[in-house]
């Protein structure tokens, strides 16, 4: 075989390969890379779950902060930027190194702290495990008790003259809240929330004595919890689901 003809069968192999490659390899490479160091600099804070190390972004896993909008969006982000920002930290990896959004998956340690703990005991972050209870699951429940006790932020109890009124059962997808009290309740600006982003906002509700409201909020098969707070965002009561 002539050289003419070995360059043309190389160039189709290569050409074959990369094809077979496609831009999957980068994605592969960059995980590879924060699983070799295990180390970064954070570059950016986004907000007060997700943040930027080696050019990536990388969202906390264990771990859900309030949106752009909502009360203590901007605290939380602030917090975290000056926890981090310009640090070096190590991570540590799940079951899933990707989300959806193609953002790394990872617990975020400041030498031996979990960050993603931290959120949670300083009240800018509820716990959240939408793939599964994990290693970490105990100790960040541990940390949400914690936040409780001491009222911050997210943690802060609700003053409504309705906050010790309410029981909730979970039923998969359907959650229902009930009225213990002997007076009703109105709920008009109220949330029901689950650990992730599912919400539920009540416009102009009376729950009246003895009486219930059912809802539909998808939940995880493999345990949830939902959250019920005030038209201030201030805590109400919550309650977790286990399949």
């Amino acid at each position: 075989m002539d050289k003419k003809k070995q360059g043309i069968i190389l160039l189709i192999i290569l050409i074959i390969v990369l094809i077979i490659i496609n831009y999957s390899f980068l994605d592969k490479l960059l995980i590879n890379f924060l699983d070799d160091s295990q180390t970064g600099v954070v570059e950016r804070v986004i907000d007060g779950d997700t943040i930027v190390i080696n050019g990536t972004s990388v969202r906390m896993l264990g771990i859900n902060t309030p949106e752009r909008g909502e009360r203590y969006y901007s605290e939380a982000k602030d917090f975290l930027n000056t926890l981090v920002l310009n640090k070096t930290v190590s991570l540590k990896f799940g079951k899933d190194k990707l989300d959806k959004y193609g953002r790394t998956l990872a617990y975020v340690f400041l030498g031996n702290a979990p960050i993603n703990r931290r959120m949670i005991e300083e009240g800018f972050a509820n716990y959240y495990f939408p793939s599964g209870k994990d290693g970490y699951y105990e100790e960040f429940v541990e940390a949400w008790e914690r936040c409780l006790d001491g009222g911050k932020n997210l943690c802060k109890k609700s003053d409504d003259v309705c906050r010790d009124c309410f029981t909730i059962e979970v039923e998969k997808e359907w959650v229902i809240i009930k009225n213990g009290c002997i007076y009703p309740c109105d709920m008009t600006d109220w949330i029901v929330r689950n650990e992730g982003r599912k919400k539920v906002v009540f416009n102009a509700t009376i729950l009246y004595s003895g009486r219930e409201i059912v809802l539909e909020i998808p939940l995880t098969a493999i345990g949830d919890t939902v959250f019920l707070r005030d038209k201030k965002n201030d805590f109400v009561i919550s309650k977790t689901y286990n399949k």
